[in-house]
């Protein structure tokens, strides 16, 4: 797929610390520990850390190796929940390396590196490629709208009230309004989940004729699960799909399989309850680039919620 954030940096480290910076763009809602997921200890195995990431309590623990992180108020990574995050400064050129192929299957890329001058303080700065538009973060919250239909609701229930004069059913009426609020302001947030997670998972394609699932597939399931799994009466079928290349039987059997690999890992991996997920294979039968059935955007996996 082509890049969608390209960085540019002065020193190794300051990259390293822009390539983080444009992963937390692009996933807003992004924890520590999904951090830690998306940029494991792997690609920098040597030290006496167990995680690329260190919170501000874990930071000030250790003050002898503090000159180890990136700890200055202007260099630590915001989190939406308010809280921060602190990153590894090592990164020599092996490891800087690793990063930087690490990057791509976010579909970030570096420009061409330029070395910091000594004795000045390195930066970076991010530029959206392809006409990428980064998410807006989904605040938490009940929507003025809502405000305002609610305000309706209670003067009607006023005047109900003086007209009839009846307590008794003006409160069976505000019980009954109270619980569709919530229901509304539920399906709302429900609803711009789904259609965020639905369009990041749609875009993580397969490798041609593997079912194994991508990294930046298995992040976005880690999200679904969340979704599922504070959803209790929903369920979903995951639908497999290939491109037109090779034999038909060949093609239905893989899209089995990489309908199946996504439903394994929400099982097996996000604790998904196994009756609210199923799976089903659809071969070459719906590409989604008909003007190209060998496209690669045609390999990949699509849910619908079917209940």
């Amino acid at each position: 797929m082509p890049s969608k954030v390209r960085v540019y940096g002065k020193a190794q480290n300051r990259t390293a610390l822009g390539i983080v910076n444009a992963y937390l763009i692009m996933y807003p809602h992004a924890t520590k520990e999904d951090l830690e997921k998306a940029f494991p200890l792997e690609l920098q195995p040597k030290g006496t850390w167990n995680s690329l990431f260190r919170t501000e309590t874990e930071y000030n623990k250790n003050v002898a190796n503090q000159g180890l992180w990136f700890g200055e108020k202007d260099e630590r990574l915001k989190l939406q929940d308010g809280s921060e995050v602190i990153f590894l400064k090592l990164w020599p050129k092996d490891k800087f390396e690793n990063i930087v192929n690490h990057a791509k299957q976010y579909d970030i890329e570096i420009a061409e590196f330029t070395e910091g001058v000594k004795g000045e303080k390195g930066g970076y700065r991010l530029e959206y490629l392809n006409g990428y538009v980064p998410p807006v973060p989904v605040k938490k919250g009940i929507p003025a709208w809502i405000w305002g239909v609610i305000a309706g609701i209670v003067l009607l229930l006023l005047l109900l009230f003086f007209l009839f004069g009846n307590k008794k059913e003006v409160v069976e009426v505000e019980k009954v309004v109270e619980v569709e609020k919530v229901v509304v302001v539920r399906d709302t947030l429900f609803i711009q989940q789904i259609a965020e997670i639905e369009k990041n998972f749609n875009a993580a394609e397969f490798a041609q004729g593997k079912a194994d699932l991508t990294e930046s597939a298995k992040f976005v399931l880690h999200d679904l699960a969340k979704v599922i799994n504070n959803n209790e009466g929903i369920k979903l079928e995951i639908q497999g799909h290939t491109s037109a290349e090779g034999d038909a039987d060949f093609n239905q059997k893989l899209s089995e399989a990489r309908a199946k690999a996504a439903v394994d890992f929400l099982v097996n991996e996000r604790g998904v309850d196994s009756s609210r997920v199923s799976y089903k294979g659809l071969g070459s039968t719906q590409l989604k680039n008909e003007s190209d059935p060998m496209a690669s955007e045609n390999r990949r996996t699509e849910f619908i919620v079917i209940e």
